[in-house]
């Protein structure tokens, strides 16, 4: 709302300057796209429900400026394209190798490293499904540091992830593809990062759901984090992910370890909902 309360607030010689028409939610779901109204700008991104493959035909049909490629939205399913797509733009990525179940694998698993195809990650490592709506992301530890398990989750009240102490081997055989990649030491943080345009990015840093699982809340009840200022090369990384992936509007999870920072994840369309000053800023760009 507070992007589209801007919108309207905007105004050249007293006149409005852009009027904002909702696509209702029963009309994009059960209307033909030939009914959808017309529009000089779209704004649309993918949420549980959302028709997307209809709002591509919508898209192809009536040619408006479009905020989040709909196209490229497509690749941010599949964690697997994301890391491709990032490593050819030169952007760090955590070291990993990639399962794919439907193909012919030699796996080595031991106590302290997995191996797959010849390429090894050392235990703590991270087991990522390759699907970007799966968020079943596990943590393995090597038994010189008591092996387990840990599994991390979207918060559920004050938890974002638990610990199995007698888990110790990771989910390579169950007949699905993952991402194995080494577990970088970032000092028990990560950061959010939300970018709009490619000249514009809002940071903040939050505990990682990999210390203890505990989700540190503020007066509020929102999650507890602390906007961090990005350097120029993380600038320049939040430039090169909004043009690779197209979306104006783009969030992205970045991990800063042994003196470099590595995307670990694209979300796409994501934004800061009680930050004033994010606001201030993007309406300003």
């Amino acid at each position: 709302t507070q992007m589209i309360e801007r919108l309207l607030a905007f105004q050249v010689n007293g006149l409005a300057e852009f009027k904002v028409v909702y696509f209702e939610e029963d009309l994009i779901v059960n209307a033909p796209i030939e009914e959808w109204p017309l529009c000089e700008v779209l704004i649309a991104f993918f949420s549980t429900g959302f028709p997307l493959a209809k709002a591509r035909a919508y898209v192809k049909l009536r040619k408006p400026f479009v905020f989040n490629d709909l196209d490229k939205q497509e690749w941010l399913f599949d964690r697997r394209i994301v890391y491709t797509m990032l490593a050819q733009q030169g952007v760090p990525v955590p070291k990993h190798v990639i399962l794919n179940a439907d193909e012919e694998n030699t796996i080595d698993e031991q106590e302290d490293y997995l191996e797959v195809n010849g390429v090894r990650i050392n235990k703590p490592l991270v087991e990522k499904p390759v699907s970007g709506e799966d968020h079943n992301i596990y943590l393995y530890y090597p038994r010189s540091q008591g092996g387990g398990q840990k599994r991390l989750f979207r918060k559920v009240k004050d938890r974002s992830s638990q610990f199995y102490p007698d888990i110790h081997t990771t989910r390579i055989h169950d007949g699905n593809s993952y991402i194995y990649e080494e577990m970088l030491d970032t000092d028990g943080t990560d950061v959010k990062v939300y970018a709009v345009g490619q000249s514009y990015a809002h940071a903040e840093a939050r505990k990682s759901p990999a210390v203890d699982g505990k989700v540190c809340r503020d007066e509020k009840g929102a999650e507890r984090r602390i906007s961090v200022c990005l350097d120029e090369k993380e600038q320049r990384i939040a430039s090169i992910v909004v043009e690779t992936f197209g979306q104006t509007v783009c969030g992205f999870d970045l991990l800063r370890a042994n003196g470099r920072s590595y995307v670990c994840d694209v979300n796409g369309w994501s934004f800061v909902k009680d930050s004033k000053k994010f606001w201030s800023d993007s309406a300003n760009l």
